[in-house]
């Protein structure tokens, strides 16, 4: 089992930036793809962004592409993603997820999660 604790979230104005954390601890191996996904209220929980373990070639969700940047530091099994120019729409609950199937958009593709960090972006 892989224990997963996202952290950073808050209220933001449009405009501004927030860098959310999430650590991993238990069985958890630096082999694992990590993740981030949001779901806004009254939506589907949706893809952001996720990285390999050697962080090449992170995939990104098109609607925060160039605004958001997901990074990893193995040792501490720690994963971040830095949200700049925050817009209203990407107020959200922002859950970290772990898979072990390879990097992938996909939910299916992610075994673990954690509870979700709350992102608010409002003037």
């Amino acid at each position: 089992q892989v224990q997963l604790v996202e952290s950073g979230g808050g209220l933001v104005q449009p405009g501004g930036s927030l860098r959310l954390s999430c650590a991993a601890s238990g069985s958890m191996s630096s082999s694992y793809v990590m993740g981030w996904f949001r779901q806004a209220p009254g939506k589907e929980r949706e893809f952001v962004a996720a990285i390999n373990w050697w962080g090449g070639s992170p995939l990104y969700a098109d609607s925060v592409k160039g605004r958001f940047t997901i990074s990893r530091d193995n040792a501490m099994n720690i994963v971040y993603l830095r949200m700049t120019s925050l817009e209203p729409e990407d107020t959200a609950v922002y859950y970290c997820a772990v898979g072990r199937r390879g990097l992938t958009t996909n939910q299916i593709g992610y075994e673990y999660w954690g509870q979700g960090t709350q992102v608010t972006v409002s003037s």
